[in-house]
């Protein structure tokens, strides 16, 4: 490669100098930063959310639909009333059985769902063994105002 001198930056290879190079790298770098900060903080949210939902599936596993209802994210509870969740959890739960084996799937957090506000959500897959069939459980955690992840969204396939 040919270069010649530049008298204010140095050598100067193809038209750009080594300052410009330098600038060049130094915003790679930056945005190699920013996008391992956005990584760490997706998967800490993650994180969380999964700590928040595996205690609240603790709950309806343990068939406690009415506190399961009590712990959810406020636009859970704005959609269903807590009879109609006990009652529905109760008709879908009862025939599967009793978990025998819970394994996780998927985790991935987002701002954005279909249906939904912009919010802080993970979505959660697991697998699911029951004593009469096996199931694919997805559970959406949200962040809340006051930061704690409650479950804004159950279903089963």
């Amino acid at each position: 490669m040919r270069t010649k001198r530049d008298s204010t930056n140095g050598p100067v290879a193809h038209g750009l100098s080594r300052r410009m190079n330098f600038h060049e790298v130094v915003i790679c770098l930056v945005g190699l930063a920013s996008s391992a900060w956005a990584g760490a903080a997706d998967a800490e949210a993650e994180t969380a959310a999964l700590a928040a939902a595996q205690a609240w599936l603790a709950k309806v596993d343990a068939g406690q639909y009415a506190e399961s209802w009590d712990e959810a994210a406020q636009s859970f509870r704005s959609a269903m009333t807590k009879e109609r969740w006990t009652e529905t959890l109760t008709a879908v739960r009862k025939p599967l059985g009793k978990v025998s084996e819970r394994k996780l799937l998927s985790k991935k957090y987002t701002e954005s769902l279909p249906n939904a506000p912009p919010g802080k959500y993970v979505v959660i897959q697991f697998e699911t063994k029951f004593d009469n069939k096996k199931a694919t459980e997805t559970i959406v955690p949200t962040s809340e105002k006051d930061g704690k992840w409650r479950v804004s969204g159950y279903f089963i396939k």
